[in-house]
């Protein structure tokens, strides 16, 4: 069994959680790789971008966000994914610190694998690729400067769909629970496969959340008539402006996530854990 560990160590916890694993995996006979760029004794250190390839699994140590980071990189090699939660949510991760005993399951196979869908995204520019991102949890467009209304229209063929709100985020099932929630969007089932366009503070009353499947392709085009900055972001991450000629193509990716899940804990049973009381 070859695992490789990918931490942010910016967590508290996680240089703790890795150390510990570490004892563990090598306890278990287990081969573990770790990034050639961080220390940490029991591993086989290498170059981050060759451990996807070197390892049967990735174990990832961190908050929400660096699941997310690297898990979309596992995706693109078909490799299994494992949270280890260093962070303050957590809703991605299956495990805690406290739990370190349960990888022991990785390597008789005591679990299972549940998938998530991506996003592809093609930003284009005069008919020209200006960038591929793919995303996780949510795309989004927004104005560069706080309340600068912006008009956004999201064309589904030869028809569209004006929006004139603060912004527009465009999420997977996953990223429904994350800046789609807080935007007035609905909650989707994880494993679902559907595109998610939600409003950022609408300035058009009738505008609402709309539900894709999965096979939709939405071109996204926005402008500002202010000619305020409008940025284009990728879970999270700053990544382009867009301009007046700024074409966006979004549509499901032919690559999807595969988290390993310890335990029969339902999407729901996490979630009432997580936002009980309306806290985290």
């Amino acid at each position: 069994m070859k695992i490789g560990v990918l931490p942010n160590l910016d967590k508290h916890g996680a240089a703790q959680a890795v150390e510990k694993m570490g004892k563990l995996f090598k306890g278990w006979g287990y081969t573990a790789y770790l990034p050639d760029n961080i220390c940490g004794t029991d591993y086989i250190h290498l170059p981050e971008e060759e451990i996807y390839n070197a390892a049967d699994i990735i174990v990832t140590v961190g908050g929400d966000g660096t699941i997310i980071r690297y898990a979309k990189l596992a995706a693109k090699v078909g490799k299994p994914v494992l949270g280890v939660n260093a962070g303050r949510m957590g809703f991605l991760a299956n495990v805690e610190p406290s739990e370190l005993d349960i990888l022991k399951k990785l390597k008789t196979g005591e679990y299972s694998i549940e998938k998530r869908m991506l996003l592809d995204i093609d930003v284009m520019e005069n008919g020209k690729l200006k960038g591929n991102f793919t995303a996780m949890n949510d795309a989004v467009i927004t104005g560069g400067f706080i309340s600068r209304i912006i008009d956004i229209k999201a064309y589904f063929g030869e028809d569209y769909i004006s929006y004139r709100a603060d912004g527009l985020i465009i999420a997977t099932p996953t990223g429904s629970t994350a800046y789609s929630l807080s935007a007035g969007g609905p909650i989707v089932d994880p494993i679902s496969e559907n595109i998610c366009i939600t409003p950022i503070c609408s300035h058009t009353i009738a505008a609402r959340p709309i539900m894709l499947n999965k096979n939709a392709v939405v071109k996204f085009k926005a402008q500002s008539l202010k000619k305020s900055d409008i940025f284009f972001s990728v879970d999270g991450r700053r990544a382009t402006e867009i301009k007046p000629h700024t074409e966006i193509f979004v549509k499901k990716s032919d690559y999807s996530v595969k988290f390993i899940r310890f335990n029969n804990k339902s999407f729901y049973k996490t979630l009432s854990e997580k936002f009980k009381d309306g806290g985290y």
